[in-house]
């Protein structure tokens, strides 16, 4: 804690911590301080000078957010340091500041995508003249090609760096500079290549005057048309907070909301940009596969043919979940699999060997703002950068913050942060007991070590093993204690905590995922109900009769003998839970596409068809009918199962971080995304 300081602002005395800025003192005090440059998650530049205050005794006005509590002076009599925030000196000074930063600037309001939430225009407003008195041409600067996200309109640059800061410090690809000088100064990227950063899009809220904005979003609407509804992210696991903005029934764009404890104020850009893929190839009605052929049906016609297939033997009859099902919807399908007798469900459509154990063996047991903590890291079988973008970021900010030691056993990939490859074999585990190992000595000397498993291990024939071997060493470690639980699965599946929370697992002599598969290939499974699973292999399949409820026409609604529409998560108020167990709830942001109905009510439905009526009429008694687990000690040692590790290296997952779920496959933005990447990564070789 650093020292207390007094300070007189605008005639009022107060004492603050010294490490505060002026600019922060002033705001802590209620004084409202404009800014072009500064930004609370960025380092300072003190470019734009929009913040001057006035120190009673100095030869001119200050820069705010580059000058401490710690820097002033009492005055010489003894009395604080007095700061004025709304002197005719502070006035006047802003006001010129503001007529040099409009020197350049084009009068693009009308057309500009930033019109109406723009930095630049509000503070125009308090601090702008009637008129110009300069007569010059306006600079023009070319545009730079950005890639396919993220469109630029470079004349209306006023060099905050905002943009360069960002991608520096917190993406951590060095992809952004400032080249020249004086009046030819200008943003640009290197060599005119794309970003490749997946954290790209968010330099788009960052800029304060509409020189970087949303590509696929420009000229679609303008910001007061739009509804906006705060919503929860599925497109990882993260459970990012996320501001929906609609109008009429089509989202128009996706933005970060703050949430300190999770994404902090970023969001990926397959979250940004996803929206596009919630109007294409969408299921709108029920349809009935007959002589090989889909056709429409009516509602009622669809159940009835349902019903009458689930009637029959419940050994022969399976249910998966799949990766973007919500609580509400796996509680309501697992019950009416056990009213029927079904013992065989799952939830891990890979194959992943979590669930079955105490809870804390399938969650982010430090949290995700716990990360911030650690001081060293073991990567096991994960790529974070693909796998969750945001939590790949907080993984940085503790390498350069706290200095954090990070190991890696897997596949070679490229992060944005230094580590120690440490192997790519399983088994390259056993050889972390030997003290001669640096990484083993950083593990044992840190106060916070974290161990990170990921899928790419977890989804292995021996991920069982695997995840074994991963809960010995964290017992070694002692990772977990009253203070400190450093052992923590990173998820890439938004339903996959909340369906292992409410229990949708094979029962006893039931069979899991690839149980299933393997039985309907060999006709030993009469019918197999598919909750929005589409990461499955279904081309061998070929007398099982398959029940698809989901939202987009993707490999699942293909192979479908029946199709039931759902909805995407912008049109339900549903509950997911983040790879850290957290429980939170989407809002729904515009109506179902036509025929289709939320998943719970589907299944509702069907259970007056089958007699076997399910005990709730309404969302709220459904989730009356949900008891949350709670998490308690459990030991680590005592994970997984034992067995021999195979000797195969650990290879990422072959999934695109573009094409990850249905949602994400049918965006247009999403598959210029792809293209780009792979043309980028073929002119490198």
């Amino acid at each position: 804690m650093s020292e207390l300081r007094k300070v007189n602002i605008d005639g009022v005395e107060y004492e603050m911590p010294g490490h505060l800025t002026l600019m922060q003192a002033c705001e802590t005090a209620g004084a409202e301080i404009p800014r072009f440059c500064y930004h609370e998650r960025l380092s300072v530049a003190g470019n734009c000078r929009m913040c001057l205050v006035e120190w009673e005794g100095a030869p001119k006005p200050m820069a705010s957010c580059a000058m401490s509590l710690n820097d002033l002076r009492p005055n010489r009599d003894g009395s604080p340091a007095n700061i004025r925030t709304n002197s005719a000196t502070v006035k006047k000074a802003r006001e010129g500041v503001m007529e040099f930063l409009l020197i350049n600037h084009p009068l693009d309001c009308p057309i500009c995508d930033q019109g109406g939430e723009c930095d630049l225009q509000d503070q125009a407003l308090g601090y702008g003249r009637s008129e110009t008195r300069f007569e010059e041409d306006k600079r023009a600067v070319e545009e730079k090609n950005m890639g396919p996200l993220v469109k630029t309109n470079m004349t209306r640059c006023i060099q905050c760096t905002r943009c360069v800061r960002f991608i520096s410090e917190v993406a951590g690809v060095e992809e952004l500079g400032l080249i020249n000088r004086g009046e030819g100064a200008e943003i640009t990227t290197y060599l005119q290549a794309n970003l490749t950063s997946e954290l790209s899009g968010n330099v788009i809220d960052l800029c304060p005057v509409g020189a970087l904005t949303s590509r696929p979003y420009a000229y679609n609407a303008r910001s007061w048309e739009l509804r906006k509804t705060e919503s929860i992210d599925v497109m990882d696991a993260v459970g990012s907070a996320i501001r929906v903005d609609a109008r009429g029934a089509e989202v128009m764009r996706i933005l970060p909301r703050l949430n300190e404890d999770i994404n902090e104020e970023w969001i990926s850009d397959k979250t940004r940009f996803v929206w596009d893929g919630l109007k294409r190839q969408r299921l709108d009605k029920p349809f009935i596969r007959e002589n090989g052929r889909l056709r429409g049906a009516s509602w009622n016609e669809a159940l009835m043919v349902i019903a009458e297939r689930l009637k029959g033997d419940p050994s022969r009859i399976g249910a998966i979940a799949g990766d973007l099902a919500d609580i509400e919807s796996v509680k309501a399908l697992k019950d009416l699999m056990e009213s029927l007798g079904v013992r065989s469900m799952d939830c891990r459509q890979d194959g992943a060997a979590i669930g079955g154990q105490a809870r804390e063996g399938y969650l982010f047991n430090s949290g995700i703002a716990g990360i911030d903590e650690a001081d060293a890291i073991l990567l096991i079988g994960v790529n974070p950068r693909v796998d969750a973008p945001i939590i790949n970021a907080r993984i940085r900010k503790a390498w350069l913050e706290n200095n954090a030691e990070i190991g890696l056993i897997g596949a070679a990939v490229e992060l944005t942060y230094p580590y120690t490859n440490l192997g790519n074999q399983p088994a390259d585990l056993n050889e972390l007991t030997s003290k001669r190992n640096p990484f083993v000595r950083a593990m044992a000397k840190a106060k916070k070590p974290m161990i990170i498993i990921g899928m790419d291990a977890l989804t292995r024939t021996d991920g069982a093993q695997i995840l074994r071997a991963a809960g010995l060493l964290a017992a070694k470690w002692k990772l977990v204690r009253e203070d400190w639980n450093g052992f923590n699965v990173l998820h890439n599946a938004a339903g996959r905590v909340g369906a292992l929370d409410v229990g949708f697992l094979p029962r006893q002599d039931g069979l899991n995922t690839r149980q299933m598969l393997d039985a309907a290939k060999k006709n030993d499974l009469d019918t197999l109900f598919l909750l929005g699973a589409d990461e499955i292999e279904l081309s061998e399949i070929d007398d099982t009769f398959v029940i698809y409820q989901g939202s987009h026409g993707d490999a699942g609604a293909h192979r479908a003998d029946v199709i039931l529409p759902g909805v995407a998560y912008t049109e339900k108020s549903t509950t997911y839970a983040n790879t850290e167990g957290r429980w939170q709830q989407t809002r729904a942001a515009v109506g179902p596409k036509g025929e289709a109905k939320e998943d719970w009510k589907i299944l509702r439905a069907l259970s007056d068809n089958l007699g076997r009526v399910l005990p709730y009429d309404d969302i709220a008694a459904l989730r009356a009918s949900i008891t949350a687990p709670k998490t308690s000690k459990f030991d680590p040692a005592k994970l997984g199962k034992a067995g021999k590790i195979t000797n195969t290296a650990l290879a990422p997952n072959p999934n695109s971080f573009w094409f990850s779920n249905p949602i994400a496959r049918a965006s247009e933005t999403m598959s210029r995304c792809a293209s780009s990447q792979s043309a980028q990564l073929e002119a490198a070789e």
